[in-house]
């Protein structure tokens, strides 16, 4: 399985900063100690045409020239500076990688991406460009206007600026599973929400996720998926507010690796959110969700080439 990074395009941030810039580093580490059976490969950057499918080509522009006012870096939540630009574009090439290496190989990782606040003019809540409508338009771009891309964004946090970008397009379907009562506090409709009550646990979530899945699949039928693994339902997460355990979430994870491997769906991975008080604990839940799927590698790809009309497991 083929794996994208950019860790190495590490942000200057102030002392005490509560984003885990470390934990990338530290994942791409232990990938490549304990996975021999993924190939890791530096993300290129997104160029601008591929960002101005998804974004306006003027905040392109004001983000690579350094023209954010301060109230745009606050809201990002990063000092602006050439490294912010050169990782807010690697990210978003590593996606664009994987959604080309999951057409080949049936399923491929970002180790980082996840950026699904920000929005076409703007970005927000550490999102400066997002990575997987970037890639989901890319992707049409490449391949045709038929293709069809559902986005599954598993992130504890309502992927706002993916919705808002995709809401009058039908050939992207956007369904989020995340906090009712967390950021951000205004909810953009996607194409399907569904809000977890603060303290959900293991059960009641695999539950939801179950019907969600059920209903994505027979409301669209897409060509492609991008899968959004946050970490951050993690019980603990200092953002998080919900109470999977890591068995909870690797089921998540299996739940909808499985789902797309019955279809023959080729799948591209981000990370996402993840922000534990103990970043170890981060750390290897990120690395259960590739290890898992480097399982479903062989899988995909047999299922991923089948006959029409057959469905090999």
């Amino acid at each position: 399985m083929q794996a994208f990074y950019s860790d190495h395009f590490v942000l200057p941030l102030p002392p005490g900063h509560r984003f885990p810039m470390e934990k990338y580093s530290r994942l791409r580490e232990r990938v490549a100690d304990e996975l021999p059976n993924v190939l890791l490969a530096e993300a290129l950057p997104a160029d601008d045409v591929m960002l101005g499918r998804a974004h306006s080509l003027a905040y392109v522009a004001r983000v690579s020239a350094g023209e954010l006012n301060p109230k745009e870096q606050r809201d990002i939540g990063f000092p602006w500076s050439p490294q912010m630009v050169e990782r807010s574009r690697r990210s978003a090439g590593a996606t664009v990688a994987a959604c080309r290496a999951a057409l080949s190989d049936g399923v491929a990782v970002n180790l980082a991406g996840g950026t699904h606040h920000a929005y076409a003019d703007r970005g927000e809540g550490f999102c400066v460009f997002n990575d997987a409508a970037v890639a989901a338009r890319t992707m049409q771009a490449e391949l045709g206007p038929g293709t069809r891309v559902a986005i599954i964004d598993l992130d504890v946090h309502q992927g706002n600026g993916t919705a808002a970008i995709f809401e009058r397009d039908p050939s992207v379907f956007t369904l989020s599973l995340h906090g009712e009562h967390n950021y951000p506090f205004h909810k953009v409709n996607g194409d399907l929400d569904v809000a977890l009550p603060d303290g959900c646990g293991d059960d009641e979530y695999l539950v939801a996720l179950g019907h969600a899945l059920t209903d994505l699949f027979a409301q669209f039928t897409p060509s492609l998926v991008i899968y959004l693994a946050g970490a951050d339902p993690l019980e603990n997460d200092r953002l998080g507010r919900l109470a999977l355990t890591h068995d909870g979430l690797l089921a998540r994870d299996r739940r909808v690796l499985t789902a797309c491997a019955e279809r023959g769906l080729p799948v591209a991975i981000a990370m996402a959110g993840g922000y534990g008080r103990d970043i170890s604990q981060t750390v290897a839940a990120h690395f259960a969700t590739i290890r898992l799927a480097s399982q479903f590698l062989r899988v995909s790809r047999r299922v991923h080439h089948a006959p029409a009309g057959g469905v090999l497991v």
